[in-house]
């Protein structure tokens, strides 16, 4: 397995990792939400993951025109930060915050779906 590899999947998991307990954190109303490193850590990390999966496309030749699975990543990947920053930015209130957070744990679950099966069905794509 390549560095950019390695790279590109831990900061899935730290994205994740992030994403959940920030969530977690919003639901109980804590403060560390407001934590310089906890606002600034996830830009670094998304960061570093987004160019690791350009550098990986890159590599393997693959273009998001050319592979549907690519590019139903990328139109989740739009989706699934839209939903964080209704989360932990701009719901209104928490429910729809909670909902938001929800939509959004569910939408990385669907890339990873997609990253796992190439396919835009996502986890449909095993039946």
């Amino acid at each position: 397995m390549s560095i950019v590899k390695v790279i590109h999947l831990s900061c899935v998991a730290l994205s994740f990792s992030g994403f959940f307990i920030r969530g977690i954190w919003m639901l109980q109303g804590s403060a560390k939400l407001k934590l310089r490193w906890v606002k600034a850590a996830p830009h670094v990390v998304d960061t570093l993951l987004l160019g690791s999966a350009i550098i990986l496309a890159v590599q393997w030749r693959i273009s998001p025109l050319a592979h549907p699975w690519l590019m139903a990543k990328i139109v989740a990947l739009l989706v699934y930060i839209g939903a964080g920053m209704v989360a932990l930015r701009f719901g209104r209130n928490r429910n729809q915050r909670l909902l938001a957070w929800l939509f959004g744990l569910l939408t990385f679950s669907y890339i990873v779906a997609v990253a796992l099966s190439k396919s835009a069905l996502g986890w449909f794509a095993y039946f």
